[in-house]
């Protein structure tokens, strides 16, 4: 098998009787996922299951949507007062931001779209905008790092569409009129929309409001795409999906394998009164066991049984006419994965014991091969309890992992075993070794090494028997020299294999590789004919450098098996620019004619001609730094003069300066704005620089937290200067905000650097790292093993030099590793223990991001009274707080004041009503 090895690398080999290897260091990424799901640029994620699942291709919508947005407002203290009157609509105190920021948020979300396997309709998937916070009151259960709503039977916080249209494509690549699929009950949710393999069956999960305002339980229906008629699945009253884990999936066109909660099932076990005995963890045995800081874990035997009890499954077989029949004993199933031939299923599930240190996905795992028709064959593997992964990056779970069907084969097994007991600080030769079986081997059969990597397994892209690529990664960070990945090709039986071309009057074999295209002056995508004999390229398609970002998404012209010719090439593109949001085309060869497909209207025409542009800058240590800035529809400098301005950011750690200063993103990408992006102030007359590059550089064996606040600083300094030189930013109206690391940033900025801001917006963040001793980020040192660098880190130990205003919001039910509300709570006592001009926001039953509309309004109106205060307002002296400044009503979203200065004061606090959101996710 002929081999093609890469640093963040891949390896091409090939399947003769003597195998050759080519090595080219080409920094190779895994390809780009099937292109079923595909997100517009302001969708919510989708979640498919199935054999082809529906995987989402690329999502235009801003990468750390829930990191990297925030707000800061540039307009008057009258708007910022007209926002107040508008109280009554909400109530409970929580308040809306101004009309040109509300009606933003407000606009009615774009659909999500989704391709059939054989690319001949596509789904249009309707979205409701942000649930109201009565969707998000309603209990849940949180357990083993899961949060469950036991009403559902599934995950809480769970989005959901609200209707389905589906289109036929075209030969002219144009759709047809919309067909809706219809008959389903009045006000339903819809989640886990999944193709049958032949395209001509949906299926999803519905559930219903109840009379007391929670969901019913996910009961599992079926749509003909022919006439999107829809109807129940199961015959019966008394059988609900189990959507813990895995929910279903499609075995073959007629019949699917479902989780349904056992119908034996009562109810849920009562907690005792008075407990059986103390809660004991012992390590008698001196484990030597290091986890980071996890939330929502299991606390004793009644969290145990709980568990149990929600995410036990009884799995049935049920085919379209409605037969049904329960395969297996009720479990823990968390995945189900059918052979490429729809023989044998691969079930994985949890046992017990169970951990008190560690989520569910380092509990006891167990492996089993089943037939189709649900009958045990054999044990793949048993993977004991996880608690003592390493916490060194790239440190993995000893054993079987990995395990999946070789996407060319009927049924042949593939997986990797560490070889380095887990430990990516163990220096071994080889690292890891990929291994394959058939699904059932002769006896006393031996797996096969496939291949052996010094680096850690990345996957495999399977071709044919003549072709696959295996890929490893370290730390890559180089992404100039990225050749691009190579694209995928449906099978007839629903996989995804390497899609091989040929040219007419060629012998050659061909792949494409489809890339970001990273340069100096932005990303220019490409797509490239690549000659794996020769490793000779030829560029087929680059996207326009001028106006637009072009990226292309999938093959289209995959339905007929064999090479595919170059001169019959289609692909599905998406086509933007600065000011026009994402459409998606048809580009067909030989022509390279693109033909549109959607229309989407802008979602926010009154920023339509906002100003953008990347600009590049320089730390004074030499390092070039990127930011994008971007100002308000028509602003003219000269007329105007300098603006207020925020800046949001999110530092990256890396080792080299070159690494650091390549250039990340397009000039030419529209500017999607989330529901709390800093973009929304440009409508408030802001001028916003988004996303400055704050690198941690650690070259050699320098670690780069060693010298995190020195390079914080020159960071954050360079970029001030910048926007003072360009004459767009008011030198005294600078604001820092970020989100989580990004809060973190902005409070350690605004201690160690207070002449360059005016005031900070710090949201979900974490400010003591001696909270989380067990590594943070990219950090893989404990606390004991770097203790300087933990407290020299910590804006907490620097409470004492923040003197400048700062906005302190976190979701009540922070669910993210590291970023316990506990952390906004001690910071801002911390901070009021000096006299601190300072506000904390506590948002009731919010996570790490912010999903609930008032929830979402009252973050965006204290972030525009806070910069209408201490921004706009400011002129070079520390801005008097204001009677305006002191909230009028808590009994919603908690807030506390303290006042270094104008004598505003601490408000009462009182304990909120529980709140959660629901939102799709999904463990393995």
């Amino acid at each position: 098998m002929r081999l093609h090895k890469v640093y963040h690398r891949f390896s091409i080999f090939h399947l003769p009787k003597q195998p050759l290897i080519l090595s080219h260091f080409l920094s190779l990424k895994p390809p780009d996922r099937p292109p079923l799901h595909l997100i517009n640029p302001f969708s919510s994620s989708s979640h498919a299951t199935g054999r082809a699942r529906a995987m989402t291709l690329r999502s235009i919508a801003p990468v750390h949507a829930a990191e990297g947005d925030g707000g800061s407002n540039g307009a008057t203290r009258a708007a910022s007062a007209a926002a107040d009157s508008e109280d009554s609509s909400l109530g409970n105190g929580y308040r809306l931001p101004p009309p040109e920021i509300k009606d933003i948020v407000d606009a009615p979300p774009l659909p999500t779209i989704s391709f059939s396997p054989h690319r001949d309709k596509i789904l249009f998937l309707k979205r409701r905008s942000l649930p109201p916070l009565a969707e998000l009151a309603r209990p849940e259960e949180k357990l083993a790092g899961v949060r469950i709503d036991g009403r559902c039977n599934s995950r809480s916080r769970m989005s959901y569409y609200t209707g389905i249209g589906i289109y036929q494509l075209l030969n002219d690549g144009t759709l047809g009129p919309e067909k809706e699929v219809h008959g389903l009950p009045s006000g339903a949710k819809i989640n886990f929309i999944s193709w049958s393999n032949d395209g001509a069956h949906l299926a999803f999960g519905v559930r219903t409001d109840e009379d007391d305002g929670s969901s019913s339980k996910l009961r599992l229906w079926v749509a003909e795409t022919k006439t999107g008629k829809a109807r129940p699945l199961f015959q019966t009253q008394d059988i609900f999906l189990n959507a813990v884990f895995d929910n279903f999936v499609w075995l073959n066109n007629s019949t699917l394998l479902v989780c349904t909660i056992p119908l034996s099932r009562g109810d849920p076990p009562k907690k005792p009164l008075v407990p059986r005995g103390p809660k004991i963890q012992s390590n008698e045995r001196k484990e030597l066991i290091q986890a980071r800081t996890h939330q929502d874990l299991l606390k004793d035997e009644y969290d145990e049984l709980l568990f149990d009890y929600y995410a036990t499954s009884q799995l049935v077989l049920v085919s379209l006419d409605g037969i049904v029949k329960p395969v297996g004993p009720p479990a823990i199933y968390t995945s189900l994965d059918p052979s490429p031939d729809e023989k044998y299923i691969m079930i994985c599930s949890m046992h017990r014991p169970y951990s008190f240190i560690v989520p569910c996905g380092r509990f006891p795992r167990k492996v089993d091969l089943w037939t189709a028709d649900g009958n045990f064959i054999r044990e793949i593997c048993d993977l004991p309890l996880a608690e003592d992964i390493p916490i060194a990056h790239n440190s993995v779970r000893r054993g079987k992992r990995s395990i999946q069907w070789r996407a060319d084969k009927p049924s042949t097994l593939v997986w990797v075993e560490t070889q380095d007991g887990g430990d990516a600080k163990i220096n071994v030769s080889p690292r890891d070794i990929v291994y394959t079986e058939p699904a059932e081997p002769h006896e006393n059969d031996l797996p096969i090494i496939l291949h052996k990597l010094d680096f850690r397994y990345g996957g495999i892209s399977w071709c044919d028997d003549s072709l696959a690529l295996v890929y490893e990664s370290w730390s890559s960070e180089d992404v100039y020299s990225d050749p691009g990945s190579p694209m995928l090709r449906r099978t007839p039986s629903g996989t995804y294999v390497i899609a091989k071309i040929k040219k007419e009057g060629d012998e050659g074999t061909y792949v494409l590789l489809n890339g970001s295209g990273a340069t100096p002056q932005g990303n220019v995508p490409f797509v490239d004919l690549f000659d794996i004999n020769t490793s000779n390229k030829e560029r087929i398609w680059e996207s326009d450098k001028e106006k637009y970002y072009e990226t292309v998404v999938a093959l289209m012209s995959d339905q007929d098996e064999g090479d595919m010719p170059l001169n019959r090439l289609k692909v599905l593109t998406s086509k933007e620019s600065k000011t026009e949001n994402t459409q998606y085309y048809m580009l067909s060869w030989p022509e390279k004619k693109a033909c549109q497909i959607t229309d989407f209207p802008h979602p926010y025409p009154q920023l339509s001609s906002l100003k953008k542009e990347m600009i590049r800058y320089e730390r004074k240590d030499g390092v070039q730094l990127t930011a994008t800035l971007y100002l308000p529809p028509d602003y003219d400098p000269a007329r105007d003069g300098p603006l207020p301005c925020l800046m949001w950011s999110y530092p990256g750690e890396f080792k080299s300066k070159n690494a650091a200063g390549q250039v990340r993103g397009s000039p030419n990408e529209f500017a999607g704005i989330g529901s709390t992006s800093p973009l929304l102030w440009l409508a408030r007359r802001f001028a916003i620089l988004s996303g400055p590059t704050i690198p941690i550089i650690g070259e050699g064996t320098e670690e780069a937290n060693d010298s995190y606040v020195e390079q914080l600083v020159a960071s954050a300094e360079a970029a001030v200067n910048e926007v003072i030189r360009r004459g767009v930013a008011h030198p005294n109206k600078i604001a820092i905000g970020g989100h989580s690391y990004g809060a973190f940033m902005t409070a350690n900025l605004l201690a160690h650097a207070p002449h360059l801001f005016c005031c900070g917006i710090a949201r979900s963040g974490a400010y003591n790292r001696t909270l989380t001793p067990f590594g943070f980020q990219n950090e893989d040192r404990t606390l004991w093993e770097a203790v300087n660098t933990y407290v020299e880190m910590s804006p907490f130990i620097s409470a004492n030099k923040i003197k400048k205003p700062i906005l302190l919001i976190h979701g009540e039910e922070d669910n993210n590793s590291g970023t316990l509300t506990m952390q906004s709570d001690r910071f801002f006592n911390a901070l009021k223990g000096h006299g601190a001009l300072c506000r904390l926001v506590i948002l009731p039953f919010e996570s790490h991001g912010y999903s609930a509309r008032e929830s979402v309004m009252h973050v965006l109106w204290e972030t525009d009274r806070w910069l209408q205060s201490y921004c706009v307002a400011n002129a070079g002296e520390e801005p008097v707080a204001t009677e305006e400044s002191s909230n009028k009503d808590t009994s919603g979203a908690e807030t506390k004041v303290v006042g270094a200065a104008g004598g505003v004061t601490e408000q009462p606090d009182q304990e909120p009503d529980r709140i959660h959101i629901i939102c799709e996710s999904s463990l393995w």
